[in-house]
Parts: C-alpha cells; sequence; structure tokens
C-alpha cells in the first residue's frame, strides 16, 4: 500500500515540483496557479525542469495500445530530447488539457499532433533564450540529447534555459518541425515503456489502487433493467462483520463495509424486493423488433445518380440482409474506481477513457461545479470503448458522498457483462444492379440502427438514483463507413434512425464502421461471385485511388492471392481464402485484409488460421506499436466474429459469464502477416481501430470461397453454419 500511496502523493505535487520552461520574468508554476490547461498553450502540455526532465501533460490516455510510448516518441523528437527524460502524465482533469476522449484512432492523429506542435513550438523558445545568452545567431544553433549546440561548440543544457515559474506560452502554427529525413526516435521500434513494470507486477491497474482509509462498495443491482425498488430488509446482513452502511437513493441501492469481502457477501446476502418488469423484446425475434422500432428520421450518407432509376430497369438484380448481434466489450478485467467526497469536492480515480467528460457527467449528477470534480485516469485491465468503467465511477461517488469515506467500487463479471453498455443491434438490407454487360451499375444500402451520436453515456447508477447525468442515447459514429470507397455510377445509402434499441447502447472498438464493412465487403463478394469476377479484381476496377490500389496489390503480393488453389469443397475440412478492404471513414487509414479459414463441414465449427494485413496509416511512429495494434484488432474481431452474442430474456442479459459469452482462447488465436506502407511524409492516421473492420468480410468471403455458403449473420457460430450448409 505505502508504493501506490506515495505513487498518487507524486503525481498530485508533480505540478509543483516540475517547472516549465519559459521567457524571463517567470513566476512558480503549480496546477491551481500559473499552468494553463488550454490545447493553445505550450505549458498546457509541456513542463521543463532545470535537470532538463521534461513533463507531457496528455489528456489522450493510453488503454494498454501502447500509445504512452508513441506520444513520449513524438515529443522526444520533436524537442530533442532522450525517451528516458520524459515523463508522461494522462488523463488527470487537474493536470491535463481536455483533449477529447481517447477513441475513434485519433490519439496519435489528433492528440499527438497536438502534442507535436507544442514540442515544436517550445524548441524554437528554447533556441532563441540560448542565442540570447550565447549571443549567437539561432541559425547556428542545434538541440541534441537535451542540450543546445553553437556552431563554435558551446553548450547549454535546456535546464538551464529554464525559470523556475511558467509563462503560457501560444503554440506557433508555423513553428518549424523536423523534418522526416532528420528523425532518429519517430518511425523506430521503441519498446513499450509500460510492459517492464506490467511484466514484474509493479503496474497499478486502477484494480489494484489504493487510499488510506478507503471502505468497499457494491451495488446491488436491480433484477430486470426497470424495476424499481420495493423494499429491502437491514437485518438480514445483520451477521456480516464490518458492515458500515446500507446506502438507498431511489432505485440505487449499495452497500458499504471495511472489507471487499464483506461488502460482497452483504450485497450478495441482502434481502431486497423488486418490482416485476419484463419489457425487453423476444430474443428469437430481435430482427424483427428492430425493423419494426419507429424511425425517427433518415440521414442520406451518399448519393450519386439515381440509384432508384437504374434498379428498376437493370436486368439483373441482387438482394441481401445483414445482421450484427448485440455485444458486450467483455472488459477481461471488470470495471473499478475509487472515489472520495470531502468538503464538497470529488476526486475520483478511473480508468474512463473520457475522464473530462466523465468529470462533466459527476458534476451534474452530484449538482456539483466542473471545478469541485476531478478524475484521475488510472489504466484499467480491458476497455475498447465506452465499458463500465464510468458506471462503476458513478457508483464509487454516490457512495463516497453518503458515507464521507473514500469508497472503493469493484465490479464483478456479472455487473461486467450484465450492465455495461452494449453495442447495438445493426441490420443492413443491400441491394445492386447489374447491366447486360456484367457491369456493376447500381448500389443501395439501408442501415437500422439507433438514433444518437457518441455524446454522453447514462450512467448507470444515476438513473437508478433518478439524477441527471447528461446521458443521451449514444450509440457511437455508427453511421461512419455505410458510403463506400469503390466508384458506381449510381450510389443511394440510408441510415434509418430508431427511436430506441434493447439495451443500454454505447461505441465499442470500430461502432458502426465494423458492421458496415462487413455488409458493403460482403455484398461486394456477392457482386463480384455473381459475374464471376476475382475478389481481388472487382475491387481494383472499382477503385480510383492510387493508395488504395498501391495497398491491394501489395496485399496479393504478401498474401500470394492470385496463386492459390481451388478448395476441395467435398472434404470433411475445407480451406477458402477471403479478402476485404476499408478506407477508414473514406478519408483515413487504408487497410486490406486477406483471411485463411478452414471450415469442419461437419460440425460447423470455422478456424480463422492466418490472417494477411496490409495497412497504411500515413506515417508510422512505432512499427512495433502499430503491429501491436493491428495484431490486437485481428484477435479481438475474430473472437466477435466467431463467438460473441450477448443474450437476454425479457428483464435481463443473460450471459453473464464466460461460458455464456465465450470469447477467443489461445489456441485459437491466428497468425497474423503485416505489411507497414510507411509513408513519412505524410499525416499520421490511427491504427487502434481500422484493422478491425475488415476482419468479419474477410472471414465471411474465406468460408464462401470453402464452401459456397455466404454468412450474412455475426456471429458465424457452428449451428448457423450448419444450417447454411444444409440449406445449400
Amino acid at each position: 500500500m505505502d508504493e501506490m500511496i506515495n505513487r498518487r502523493k507524486l503525481l498530485q505535487a508533480g505540478g509543483a515540483l516540475i517547472v516549465a520552461f519559459s521567457l524571463p520574468m517567470a513566476r512558480a508554476a503549480t496546477p491551481a496557479a500559473g499552468r494553463s490547461l488550454s490545447t493553445d498553450r505550450v505549458d498546457g502540455f509541456l513542463a521543463v525542469a532545470h535537470d532538463g526532465t521534461v513533463t507531457v501533460y496528455s489528456g489522450k490516455v493510453d488503454l494498454g495500445t501502447g500509445v504512452r510510448t508513441a506520444l513520449t516518441q513524438i515529443v522526444a523528437e520533436e524537442l530533442d530530447v532522450s525517451i528516458n527524460q520524459i515523463t508522461l502524465i494522462e488523463g488527470d482533469t487537474a493536470l491535463t488539457p481536455d483533449q477529447g476522449t481517447t477513441s475513434g484512432s485519433f490519439s496519435i492523429q489528433n492528440g499527438g499532433m497536438q502534442l507535436r506542435r507544442a514540442a515544436a513550438t517550445a524548441r524554437r523558445a528554447l533556441l532563441r533564450r540560448a542565442a540570447a545568452q550565447m549571443d549567437r545567431d539561432i541559425s547556428t544553433l542545434s538541440i541534441r540529447n537535451g542540450v543546445v549546440t553553437a556552431a563554435g561548440g558551446e553548450r547549454l543544457p535546456i535546464g538551464s534555459l529554464v525559470e523556475p515559474t511558467s509563462l503560457a506560452l501560444d503554440i506557433e502554427k508555423d513553428a518549424p518541425q523536423k523534418a522526416p529525413g532528420d528523425y532518429t526516435v519517430v518511425g523506430k521500434p521503441v519498446r513499450r515503456l509500460d510492459i517492464p513494470d506490467k511484466v514484474d507486477g509493479r503496474f497499478t491497474f486502477v484494480q489494484d489502487f489504493t487510499i488510506p482509509g478507503m471502505l468497499h462498495g457494491r451495488v446491488v443491482r436491480p433484477s430486470g433493467f426497470g424495476a424499481t425498488l420495493v423494499s429491502y430488509d437491514e437485518s438480514s446482513i445483520a451477521d456480516i462483520p464490518g458492515i458500515m452502511k446500507i446506502v438507498r437513493i431511489s432505485n440505487f441501492l449499495g452497500v458499504v463495509a471495511k472489507s471487499e469481502w464483506s461488502a460482497i457477501k452483504a450485497a450478495q446476502q441482502l434481502k431486497v424486493t423488486w418490482s416485476s418488469w419484463s419489457d425487453l423484446p423476444d430474443q428469437s425475434k430481435i430482427w424483427e423488433h428492430v425493423r419494426n422500432t419507429r424511425v425517427v428520421h433518415d440521414e442520406v450518407t451518399s448519393r450519386l445518380g439515381s440509384s432508384r432509376a437504374v434498379l428498376g430497369a437493370v436486368p439483373r438484380k441482387l438482394r441481401s440482409t445483414y445482421d450484427f448481434a448485440i455485444h458486450t466489450h467483455g472488459s477481461i478485467g471488470p470495471s473499478c474506481a475509487v472515489a472520495t467526497f470531502t468538503d464538497g469536492k470529488l476526486t475520483c480515480w478511473t480508468a474512463s477513457q473520457a475522464t473530462h467528460d466523465l468529470r462533466k457527467q459527476l458534476a451534474a449528477m452530484l449538482a456539483l461545479s466542473d471545478a469541485d470534480v476531478r478524475c484521475v485516469y488510472v489504466e484499467g485491465a480491458g476497455c475498447y470503448g465506452r465499458n463500465g468503467h464510468e458506471d462503476a465511477a458513478a457508483d464509487a461517488a454516490l457512495l463516497a458522498r453518503a458515507v464521507g469515506t473514500p469508497v472503493r467500487v469493484q465490479w464483478m463479471r456479472a455487473d461486467e457483462h450484465g450492465w455495461d453498455p452494449k453495442g447495438p443491434p445493426t441490420l443492413l438490407d443491400m441491394r445492386a444492379g447489374v447491366d447486360p454487360q456484367g457491369n456493376l451499375a447500381a448500389w443501395e444500402s439501408e442501415l437500422f440502427v439507433p438514433d444518437g451520436s457518441a455524446t454522453f453515456v447514462p450512467l448507470t447508477g444515476a438513473d437508478l438514483a433518478g439524477l441527471n447525468s447528461l446521458g443521451k442515447l449514444s450509440p457511437g459514429g455508427v453511421l461512419n463507413d455505410l458510403s463506400i470507397p469503390y466508384d458506381i455510377p449510381n450510389v443511394t445509402t440510408t441510415a434509418h434512425r430508431l427511436q430506441s434499441t434493447p439495451l443500454r447502447p454505447a461505441w465499442i472498438r470500430s461502432p458502426g464502421r465494423l458492421q458496415n464493412t462487413f455488409a458493403n465487403e460482403s455484398f461486394l463478394d456477392e457482386i463480384a461471385a455473381s459475374v464471376g469476377a476475382d475478389p481481388l479484381d472487382i475491387r481494383l476496377q472499382h477503385l480510383a485511388d492510387a493508395r488504395g490500389k498501391e495497398l491491394l496489390e501489395r496485399l496479393a503480393k504478401l498474401s500470394k492471392w492470385r496463386e492459390r488453389r481451388k478448395p476441395d469443397r467435398n472434404a470433411e475440412v475445407v480451406t477458402g481464402r477471403g479478402l476485404a478492404y476499408v478506407k477508414y471513414e473514406l478519408m483515413r487509414t487504408y487497410v486490406g485484409a486477406v483471411a485463411d479459414v478452414e471450415i469442419n463441414r461437419k460440425s460447423g465449427a470455422v478456424a480463422v488460421k492466418r490472417f494477411y494485413v496490409a495497412h497504411d496509416c500515413g506515417q508510422i511512429i512505432n512499427p512495433d506499436g502499430l503491429r501491436n495494434q493491428i495484431e490486437g484488432c485481428v484477435v479481438q474481431t475474430v473472437s466477435r466474429i466467431l463467438k460473441e452474442e450477448v443474450t437476454f430474456d425479457r428483464s435481463m442479459v443473460t450471459s453473464l459469464d464466460w461460458a455464456s459469452y465465450p470469447i477467443l482462447t489461445f489456441p485459437e488465436i491466428p497468425e497474423v502477416v503485416i505489411d507497414l506502407i510507411d509513408r513519412p511524409q505524410e499525416v499520421p492516421w490511427g491504427g487502434g481501430e481500422p484493422t478491425c473492420a475488415v476482419v468479419p468480410s474477410a472471414i465471411a468471403g474465406a468460408v464462401f470461397e470453402a464452401t459456397g455458403v455466404r454468412l450474412r449473420s455475426v456471429p458465424f457460430t457452428p449451428p448457423k453454419v450448419l444450417a447454411a450448409l444444409r440449406a445449400s
């Protein structure tokens, strides 16, 4: 515990211990006074101490993706200091600027480039100050490993150029940035900075975080999502030692105890009566329910030519419907948070990937000003979207306020699987028309998804307590990649935005992009099969984007696509290959993938043996980290496509453990072969999501090549495969 307490004290004192570089006449810098938190100021992002060490303040956080290492590389490169000189503080609303949610593969593309501009401005300011001290022309100076060197050999460590206080300095958009040809750190495979402590067990996950005097809390969940609390019997837990308080706020019911085990026992043993509630739809009729849900408005995401007229006139028409099941995040470590409420102010330690947004939600829930709430990021064990971290934080905040003592809330597996928000059920109707010459003449798609955008997801604890948490229906950016990257003369893509969805939605890795690309790429394969075209050739035929074409050609070479053998569809275990492509959101990272798949015709089991990935995200910061991201995308998405589906009855989620919600196991992980296309002169884009988008259709295409059967319903479970084989 002492190690964790000291770490916390160090982080709290960090702003006071580290001084920012400045011009003359600067004053003492602390988080409360003197240091800016603005994204327009250098000292919002950077501080330089007299010993030359650098502190980076990042609103973007590392979710286990390696972003901490990449952001450190960017600053080290641009400021010309050693990586070992840099400490990065993440996601602390009292210390770091608000750079938005860590999501959408924007940590490098947006957050990293903000840091690059800040570091470039800092570098120029340091050189100006050194030029004044040395009485030299700035053009004769350079920085290397944190030391300014003049042409004549005179040297000044950058720490000697700082004053004991911070001076806010506007970030200069025209501050010279290093030329890629001069890079010594960016573009190199730097080992992840967090791994040694994780391997040795020194790393503090939020699940391990403690503070002195901390109590333990558990929330007693309703018997149904809409059930109300009728009564509870406090005497039913009288025999459990260390019970401090039962907390009831409307339908929010929690217990606080001195030990975690006492809190667990109390939550399980407390006799509670809930009202009956059974308003969820019948899961066996989920797609009827989705199709019959009221449409609040339509959004046309692309329109070219006259698809309706052409579809009415062409001799050959194709129609297909694709569906994508409800998914949970399945975080390996259930969500956790620690909160303390003192003198009307809340501090919460959380693994939220949106600490600045969570701050606003907790403030609204407790009727506090934003200034009276501090959220401090501590890495959790699993995320990739809006899972239960924020909800655990709300639970902890409500209980801490009720008892006036720090409270830790650790969700359990049933909490995580049952109560975290879900990726909504997604339904797509596809239509295409082929002209007499066999050319693809028209394309239409209709998407059925909940209304709303990626803003605030309602906090479960706040909802149960009848308190405002600013939440609305928020399924994520589910319209992205509904539009297609191909040149077709007549196209209409439409999203029907639905009034509701069965379970509380939120974004899960590659939200919308995954589902829409699955339908688009699979349907293009159907069209290719109908006209006798190869899946690669039909994509090249309809692509005008030179980078996209180059990527597909490199993918074909990497995977030896054109040399593949025709499968033996009569074997008991058949093999096939499928290909897919995406230009993420039609404006950034290009990804192509080939999947090698085996299908057991007797059992219906699908096994993905190998994935080939060609990846172009512009300038690469850390190729090793990028490979990690791509491999993670493949592994997690293969799991989602082959196995994962939330089940529920008319009252609540029933897939509450790993037996009822299985995920991919180690023996089932495919080999991943990657071709990274580095473009140092281009802007860097993200790698945390795009590869996910091509996984399902590549698998589906491989199953089709092996069996002649088209799978259109995720997940591709053995019963679905067997049913499709029987129907073929």
